[in-house]
């Protein structure tokens, strides 16, 4: 026996205006979504950003939110957490410590009264799918954090969800294995097709394990999309800077020479793409620190040529990282490393470059 694929493809998840608050403080604010069927969708955001709230509100633990969530189309407003067929992935993993791994995973099932044959048929399917097929007569103490893991993911996917919730469940795990168990949520997610929400804080398990995402700060969704799109295209200053570093600089646009240009108060000006029309006001240049070159004074390449001299240096592995001083700010460059290349040193006069298609021009 396989366990069922979800009819049609997984389900469509649909916050409308959802709102809640802790005594006077607001955690979630007015928030909409539509999560599509079958898709693994993300709640970014740092700590206090109302990310697993969310999630808890969709699974119906904690108080009652205001406004609507529905599950392929049926409100589920006031019903219990076991009524709304979802499934949760908890960041303690909460397995029964002196049940062994068979009887974690039968737990759900014996729970709705499915026949004993069945739960037999069912939880062999669900071990085989995450690889525990051998360690069904161990308990949880005797397995790695990563097979705790995927005990309770066994457990959740037996029950045969409309809806997998994933509660930051890697945040216990090493930086190795949680490489590695995020590429295994998303082969099974896949492998179901199931829509999956997922939370986290850590922007690269975020970027790498998305179908889409949403970027929370204090109860507000700031921007909606998938990954590539909210990085290279971020709404605001807050989802350019939580998304990965990101030079900001403040001032306007105005034309010049037969183009638009970007003036910052930090005494230089950058070209703006053609097309541009500027209107005078305020606003904040984005630049991310590989977009722009580096190179000896009068060599970087780009659209815009600035001269300025090397304050700090960093050597992180894959990139080598420079803060240059130009006029009254400070701008970082990152330069993939290789083998024998020369690295400017501190105090180094310097030229960077940048193409105007990579400067995004982002509210003040």
């Amino acid at each position: 026996m396989s366990l069922n694929q979800p009819s049609g493809g997984g389900v469509a998840v649909t916050v409308e205006n959802l709102s809640l608050s802790f005594g006077k403080t607001e955690v979630l604010k007015g928030v909409n979504l539509e999560i599509r069927p079958g898709e693994l969708f993300t709640f970014l955001g740092p700590s206090g950003s109302g990310k697993s709230t969310l999630l808890r509100s969709i699974a119906g633990f904690g108080p009652q939110p205001g406004g609507r969530i529905l599950i392929d189309g049926e409100d589920i407003a006031g019903l219990a957490p076991w009524d709304r067929n979802v499934g949760m992935v908890f960041q303690s993993y909460a397995l029964w410590p002196h049940m062994t791994v068979r009887k974690n995973v039968a737990f759900g099932l014996e729970e709705r009264k499915v026949p004993a044959r069945e739960i037999r048929e069912r939880v062999e399917a669900a071990l085989d799918l995450v690889g525990l097929v051998a360690y069904g007569d161990r308990r949880p103490s005797q397995l790695s954090g990563g097979q705790q893991q995927r005990v309770a993911l066994a457990r959740t996917i037996v029950v045969e969800p409309r809806v997998l919730l994933l509660d930051e469940p890697l945040s216990n795990l090493d930086a190795n294995l949680r490489v590695q168990m995020r590429r295994e949520i998303h082969d099974l997610q896949r492998k179901l097709n199931l829509t999956t929400i997922f939370v986290t804080h850590d922007q690269e398990e975020a970027n790498t394990i998305s179908d889409r995402m949403a970027v929370l700060d204090q109860g507000v969704i700031q921007q909606t999309g998938a990954p590539l799109e909210l990085y290279d295209n971020p709404a605001n200053r807050f989802v350019a800077s939580f998304l990965g570093t990101a030079n900001m600089l403040e001032g306007r646009v105005e034309r010049a020479d037969g183009r638009p240009w970007f003036v910052a108060d930090a005494g230089f000006r950058l070209p703006m793409a053609d097309g541009f029309s500027p209107g005078g006001e305020r606003v904040t240049a984005m630049a991310r620190p590989q977009n722009l070159t580096i190179g000896a004074p009068g060599d970087a390449t780009g659209d815009g040529r600035l001269e300025g001299q090397v304050e700090v240096l960093e050597f992180l592995g894959t990139i080598v990282r420079y803060a240059v001083k130009v006029g009254g700010t400070s701008l970082l460059v990152d330069e993939t490393h290789r083998a024998g290349r020369p690295v400017f040193q501190l105090g180094d006069r310097v030229s960077l470059g940048v193409d105007a298609e990579d400067i995004r021009l982002l509210p003040a």
